[in-house]
């Protein structure tokens, strides 16, 4: 879980006002802008969300203080999906309150408004996800904007809390399943596709300030357009439907790497492939499976569950030999046995799963799974979770022993004191595996090159550059 603090601005002294005096002359005293605090927490979407409402609020005029003391007011986006995640909410808004004492609670655990309250009830205001308009009000009334058109304008492609060279697209807000471990639908809805030109919009203006890599990312990313009927919108004087396919084949030709994140493997997902075997979008894939085990996966009420998953991934890897997979996994699940989880390593091995996270089941308050019988205890759950674990890394080990010798894309993320460390096409920022780069150019983050991997270690490589 990512906690990010979005800061710019130091704390200045005085208000300004303008006023005249009783001769009708114009005075002004030097006036502060007013200045929020900003705590991010969760996922990706979480970010996004986070740097939508940044946005609106350095275009109405408001800095990002850079500490506590500085702010007027402070902004959490909490995480709720997770009875962990919804401790670690609790902690931050109370270090934000002890802080400063002015703050405004937004984000999935914004849903249980009276728990927060309960904890903490002297926050200003409590509004659930993506309700941008609700925290514009609340900052409002906390404090309010100058509207000055100097200080208003902001980039076109908005304000972001990821490095330059790349950026989250959001395609879609919510969504239609209704997995009995999961509770995301209670906290932020039914799946609400965006429009196909306004993605693209997007996108265009995060290419033209210099994005070079685009993560795709929604609940549900391949049930995009689905609950609009996959809806024509114009793009460029053409028609394009709002339909995965279509999608990943416009983003495909903006020129940077597309990459696709949390991909249900419904059937249609076949026709993407196609698209990375051309190089138009990266060969990676996010696809949250859970488990293998059918009989666990009815029970967690999967979607796309009755596919034979490892004989599609070995068809992908037929058309796109590069294909790289990266998922998710939950042990311990309600009435998971020892023979469902040595199917699951048995699949994991068999299926080559490239990256892999592991979970212990937590029954999240509100979730249908806390209800299933046989509940498993701890101490099996940490044991399968140190298994499962192991098996992963021999995995990435010997994939990546492979690439030894292969010259490869990389981007580079960071470059310190002579370190250079960036990724390569499999790899997506903060969750995968680190490309570490030799070079005698002058690399800058955001550079992409070609370099030779010299070795492999169970999750990063080591290279040099070849031109």
């Amino acid at each position: 879980m990512n906690k990010t603090s979005a800061n710019s601005a130091p704390k200045a002294s005085a208000n300004q006002v303008a006023r005249h005096d009783a001769a009708g002359s114009r005075s002004t005293i030097a006036k502060a802008t007013p200045k929020v605090g900003f705590v991010s927490l969760g996922c990706p979407k979480a970010l996004v969300d986070s740097e939508r409402i940044i946005t609106r609020l350095r275009a109405e005029g408001y800095a990002i203080a850079s500490d506590y003391d500085g702010a007027d007011v402070v902004v959490v986006n909490t995480c709720g999906f997770l009875d962990s995640a919804k401790q670690e909410s609790l902690e931050a808004i109370g270090e934000a309150m002890n802080a400063n004492g002015r703050v405004i609670v937004t984000g999935c655990f914004g849903v249980e408004e009276d728990r927060i309250r309960d904890a903490h009830p002297g926050v200003l205001a409590v509004t659930g996800p993506h309700q941008y308009e609700r925290v514009m009000e609340a900052v409002h009334d906390a404090v309010p904007p100058l509207h000055d058109p100097f200080v208003d304008l902001v980039p076109p492609e908005g304000l972001r809390l990821t490095p330059r060279h790349y950026a989250y697209l959001k395609i879609s807000e919510g969504c239609n399943n209704r997995c009995s471990f999961c509770i995301i639908p209670s906290l932020r809805g039914d799946l609400a596709s965006r429009p196909a030109n306004h993605v693209l919009a997007e996108a265009e203006r995060l290419v033209t300030a210099g994005v070079k890599e685009l993560l795709v990312i929604s609940q549900d990313t391949s049930a995009y357009g689905v609950d609009i009927k996959y809806a024509e919108s114009t793009w460029k004087g053409r028609a394009l439907k709002a339909r995965f396919y279509d999608l990943c084949a416009a983003l495909g030709d903006l020129g940077a790497w597309v990459r696709l994140h949390y991909v249900y493997p419904y059937p249609h997902v076949d026709d993407a492939i196609g698209l990375m075997a051309e190089g138009k979008i990266l060969p990676y894939l996010d696809i949250p499976f859970q488990h293998a085990s059918p009989r666990v996966l009815k029970a967690m009420r999967r979607p796309a569950a009755q596919e034979k998953t490892a004989e599609r991934i070995r068809r992908w890897r037929q058309m796109c030999p590069d294909l790289a997979i990266r998922s998710t996994f939950i042990v311990g699940f309600p009435g998971e046995t020892d023979e469902d989880f040595e199917f699951l390593l048995a699949w994991l091995r068999e299926s080559k799963i490239n990256r892999a996270g592991c979970f212990k089941y937590e029954a999240v308050e509100g979730a249908r799974a806390n209800a299933l019988p046989d509940a498993v205890p701890e101490s099996v759950k940490e044991e399968r979770w140190h298994r499962f674990m192991e098996a992963q890394r021999e995995v990435s080990a010997e994939l990546l022993e492979e690439r030894v010798g292969e010259v490869i894309d990389v981007v580079v993320d960071t470059v310190d004191q002579g370190e250079i460390v960036g990724r390569s096409k499999w790899d997506a920022p903060e969750i995968d595996g680190s490309v570490l780069l030799e070079s005698a150019r002058d690399l800058h983050p955001g550079d992409r090159v070609r370099a030779k991997v010299l070795r492999a270690d169970d999750y990063d490589l080591w290279a040099e550059c070849v031109d």
